[in-house]
């Protein structure tokens, strides 16, 4: 009588080895993704703007979905922010605190409301950066 492994192993599976892919991004687990920021964020905005960890987490989202990702708004700098609560979730905070963190990035000029749910966020980040690198943006308002 054969081994039953030895008979088992002449039969191949006819499942094919599929990738694993993360729920979210849809790309196999183990693939780098990076966005790109520019250094004055480093070297001006972090230094000069008291801006807590929420917010810079926040400014990094609206700044990685306007400029980071495809957007038909990009020329305007202008990009949605389509589930608040969704979001919330995401940076584990409640609807309030965004409200505040949002308030604070418009306060300091960092990023304007456009209407609910839509920002203008600037390429350099302030006004007088964006003259310095000569970014300009479409007349969208």
């Amino acid at each position: 009588m054969e081994d039953i492994r030895s008979v088992l192993s002449q039969f191949h599976s006819k499942k094919k080895d599929e990738p694993q892919v993360q729920k979210t991004g849809g790309k196999p687990l183990g693939t780098a993704i990076s966005s790109e920021i520019p250094d004055v964020f480093f070297d001006i905005v972090l230094k000069d703007y008291k801006i807590n960890r929420h917010e810079i987490t926040l400014l990094m989202f609206l700044y990685r979905q306007v400029w980071c990702r495809p957007n038909l708004y990009k020329s305007h700098g202008i990009g949605p922010l389509n589930s608040y609560t969704e979001l919330c979730t995401n940076l584990g905070i409640t609807i309030e605190e965004l409200g505040n963190y949002l308030r604070v990035l418009e306060n300091y000029g960092l990023i304007e409301t456009v209407r609910a749910g839509q920002y203008f966020v600037r390429k350099y980040f302030t006004q007088e950066l964006d003259a310095q690198f000569a970014q300009n943006y479409d007349e969208f308002f």
